[in-house]
C-alpha cells in the first residue's frame, strides 16, 4: 500500500483533499446546497455539539456516498471481545502472561481481538478494556468501527497497514496509533502480527499537562501524525462490523466505506513514534514516579486522576546518587497493566518477555524481583544507560480491572509461577549495625 504524506500536530484544525480532486472542500461554509464534485457532506462528531470550544471535536467528511447506505445490523460472533466483567471471579493476585499465541488458522484484526481485562460499562460511557490482538490475515472488504470508545493500538510484532476514512497510515512496532470513537478502519498485514489495545469509554486521549516541567517535554505535539485524504470509488459487497454496547454487529453495504475525497476538522485518527518521546528523569537522587513517562492520558472527572494513562519506559540515562534505581516496591490505588514491545524490562529481566504482559491490581504489592534487587543494591552508582534496546509500556487506570475467562484460562499463556520471582527476598535486617 503506497502511503500519502501525513499532517503533523496534536488536536489541530486540519484540512485535507485528495490531490486527484482539487478544490473538493467547500469554500467558506461546511454544508453547501451542492458540494463540489457532487459529493455528500457528512459530519462525524466526537463530542456533544455544545461541548466547550477548546474540547469540541468534530470533522466534516466529503464523500462519494453517505455512510447511511447499508443493510440492517445483525449480531456478529468471531472474536473474544467482551465487557462482561462478571463471567469469572476476580482475583487480586499478581498476574503475568507469557507471549500470547499467534493463530494457526486465518484470523484478521476483528476476529483476532481478545479481551484480557477491564472495568466499567460502555452503555454508561464509563470504563476501559484491555485487548490483545493476534492475527495473520488482512481485513479484505471488511471494516470496523467502535461506538463504545477509542482504541489505542500498540503493535508488538508486524507492521499494520491501516486504512481509515481520513486516509491511510502504516504503524510499526515502537509506534502507536489511536482510532477514535466512530471512525471506520481496516487493518492489512503482511506477516503474523500481535499487539495490545487499550479501549477507553469515557473521554478521548489528550496530552498530559506539563506543570513545572514547562513548555516542552514528554511527547511533543508536532510528532503526532494524521493521514491525508485518499479515496477509493469502488462498488462491491462490503462488511461493516460495529462494536456497540460491548457486542459486535455486522451489516452489508454495496460500496467501499473509504470514499472520502476531502475532510476538515479536529477529530482524526493519528499515530506516534515512541522513539521521539523526550524523557524527564531525576538527576540527583531517588526514583521519580512513573507519571513522568506519560505519553497520553484519558482524564476522569476528578482533577489529576485518569481513567487511563499510556506510559512508556524508553531508553534513557540513570544518574541518580544514593538511590535504589529500579522501580521501587509499591502498592498503588491504580491498576497497572504492563506489556513489552521488545528488549528486557529492567525490574524483571527473566520472566517478563516481549509479547507477554502483567497485571498488578489495585493495592496488590509488586516491584523488582529477587535478582533485580540483588543487582541494584550492589551496583556501582555511576551514570549508566537504562533500557537500551527495550520498550516497555503501561496502561494505568484508576479503575479496578477484572480479568476475563480468556485472560485467565482460554489464552493458555498465564504464568502460574509468577509469584515465585519474589520468594527469595529475605530479611536483611540487623539491629546491631550502626547507621551513619
Amino acid at each position: 500500500m503506497k502511503l500519502n504524506a501525513y499532517l503533523s500536530g496534536f488536536g489541530n484544525e486540519f484540512v485535507s483533499e485528495d490531490e486527484r480532486c482539487p478544490n473538493s472542500l467547500p469554500k467558506g461554509q461546511l454544508s453547501p446546497q451542492v458540494c463540489p464534485y457532487g459529493l455528500y457532506a457528512e459530519q462525524l462528531s466526537g463530542t456533544a455539539f455544545t461541548a466547550p470550544r477548546d474540547q469540541n471535536k468534530r470533522t466534516w467528511l466529503y464523500r462519494i456516498r453517505p455512510s447511511v447506505i447499508h443493510s440492517p445490523f445483525k449480531p456478529y460472533s468471531g472474536s473474544n471481545l467482551t465487557s462482561n466483567w462478571d463471567q469469572i471471579e476476580p482475583t487480586p493476585n499478581q498476574l503475568r502472561w507469557n507471549p500470547f499465541k499467534l493463530p494457526e488458522n486465518s484470523v484478521d484484526f476483528v476476529d483476532g481481538l481478545n479481551t484480557i481485562c477491564g472495568a466499567g460499562d460502555p452503555r454508561a460511557r464509563n470504563g476501559i478494556a484491555v485487548h490483545i490482538y493476534a492475527i495473520n490475515a488482512s481485513m479484505n472488504d471488511k471494516c470496523f468501527y467502535n461506538s463504545d470508545g477509542d482504541f489505542l493500538i500498540v503493535p508488538q510484532i508486524g507492521n499494520l497497514l491501516i486504512t481509515t476514512e481520513f486516509g491511510r497510515m502504516q504503524v510499526k512496532p515502537n509506534e502507536i496509533c489511536v482510532v477514535q470513537q466512530g471512525m471506520k478502519f481496516s487493518v492489512d498485514v503482511e506477516q503474523p502480527s500481535r499487539g495490545y489495545v487499550l479501549e477507553v469509554y469515557d473521554n478521548h486521549f489528550v496530552l498530559p499537562n506539563l506543570g513545572p516541567i514547562g513548555a516542552n517535554g514528554l511527547a511533543n505535539p508536532r510528532d503526532f501524525l494524521t493521514p491525508t485524504a485518499h479515496y477509493e470509488d469502488r462498488l462491491g459487497d462490503y462488511k461493516v462490523i460495529n462494536k456497540f454496547m460491548g457486542k459486535l454487529f455486522a451489516a452489508q453495504q454495496p460500496h467501499s466505506p473509504y470514499d472520502v475525497v476531502s475532510w476538515t476538522g479536529n477529530y482524526v485518527p493519528y499515530k506516534y513514534d515512541l522513539s521521539t518521546f523526550m524523557v524527564i528523569n531525576s538527576v540527583s537522587f531517588d526514583h521519580a514516579d512513573p507519571s513522568i513517562f506519560t505519553v497520553l492520558t484519558c482524564p476522569s472527572d476528578k482533577p489529576g486522576v485518569a481513567i487511563a494513562d499510556f506510559v512508556i519506559f524508553p531508553p534513557r540515562w540513570g544518574v541518580s546518587d544514593h538511590t535504589f534505581r529500579p522501580p521501587y516496591y509499591h502498592r498503588n490505588c491504580m491498576s497497572e497493566f504492563m506489556g513489552l514491545i521488545h528488549g528486557t524490562y529492567e525490574a524483571k529481566e527473566g520472566g517478563f518477555r516481549p509479547g507477554g504482559a502483567s497485571l498488578h491490581s489495585m493495592m496488590t504489592p509488586h516491584g523488582p524481583d529477587f535478582q533485580c534487587f540483588q543487582k541494584a543494591t550492589n551496583d556501582e552508582l555511576k551514570p549508566q544507560r537504562v533500557a537500551d534496546g527495550t520498550m516497555a509500556f503501561m496502561f494505568e487506570s484508576s479503575l479496578s480491572l477484572v480479568t476475563t475467562e480468556w485472560g485467565l484460562r482460554s489464552c493458555q499463556t498465564l504464568d502460574e509461577n509468577y509469584y515465585k520471582c519474589w520468594s527469595d527476598l529475605k530479611s536483611n535486617f540487623n539491629a546491631g549495625i550502626k547507621q551513619k
